[in-house]
């Protein structure tokens, strides 16, 4: 395999604060060598998530086994994840905001028609929904854990308690067609082809108040693994917890 220099669209502020979190989980287990030192591991895994490179590439390009990549790059995205905020830990964030926006996502996975419970009527794909809350700005605040991709959005959102927690807070928060029946405090827009002319300009607001939160699909969408996860579904809500705690630690 023939191996070439590259690049990765992060700043060494990310790879330091990657850095620092494998080396103390090192010394707490007593590790006492290693193929490759807890930099190199740190780079390894975010040319893995970000770059969507394969376990075969990143072992020629590191000159190390695919089991070893494998190993490296489990470890070093458990570590982050394991910090990623709570639902409740959120929240209080998100209560000191004006309003935020809600929205889900569909993130592809490497799986075969007969999944059912991954394929989404909606996108005609195999998938895992993952629900996304924005800042009024677009700012990524907090993503969800992965549920199969056949549960539909305000399921999903009212599995992970958010719409009792929006409720509880008294917070306003825009949403798609997708959240209709969520409740008052989750703003929608108003469904059908014949609307009248004052409900065609709320529609149109609020389109523009909640593609804002689009930002945020792209940023998760920016680490490319994302894209195309082919590893196991149980492993994917660990991958979102690692992608936004580091995308925090960059900005």
């Amino acid at each position: 395999m023939l191996v070439h220099p590259s690049s990765i669209d992060l700043s060494s502020r990310t790879l330091r604060h990657l850095t620092r979190q494998p080396a103390a989980h090192r010394r707490e287990i007593g590790t006492r060598w290693r193929r490759l030192p807890v930099g190199r591991q740190a780079l390894l895994a975010l040319a893995h998530l970000r770059c969507g490179d394969t376990y075969a590439q990143l072992a020629a390009g590191f000159e190390i086994g695919i089991a070893t990549v494998h190993r490296y790059i489990r470890e070093a995205v458990e570590v982050p994840a394991a910090q990623a905020q709570t639902p409740a830990e959120a929240m209080t964030t998100v209560r000191t905001k004006a309003y935020v926006i809600l929205d889900g996502t569909l993130l592809p996975i490497d799986r075969i028609a007969a999944d059912t419970p991954y394929h989404s009527g909606k996108h005609k794909r195999h998938g895992m929904n993952v629900q996304v809350i924005t800042d009024p700005f677009g700012r990524l605040l907090w993503a969800s854990a992965a549920l199969p991709g056949s549960t539909h959005d305000l399921t999903a959102a009212r599995e992970h308690g958010i719409i009792d927690a929006l409720a509880t807070a008294g917070l306003k928060c825009w949403a798609d067609k997708a959240y209709q029946g969520a409740g008052r405090h989750v703003r929608v827009p108003f469904r059908g082809r014949r609307l009248k002319h004052w409900k065609r300009r709320h529609n149109s607001t609020h389109a523009k108040i909640r593609c804002l939160g689009e930002q945020a699909m792209a940023v998760l969408k920016g680490w490319r693994l994302l894209r195309k996860l082919r590893c196991s579904t149980n492993r994917i809500t660990n991958i979102v917890k690692a992608v936004v705690v580091l995308h925090h630690a960059s900005t």
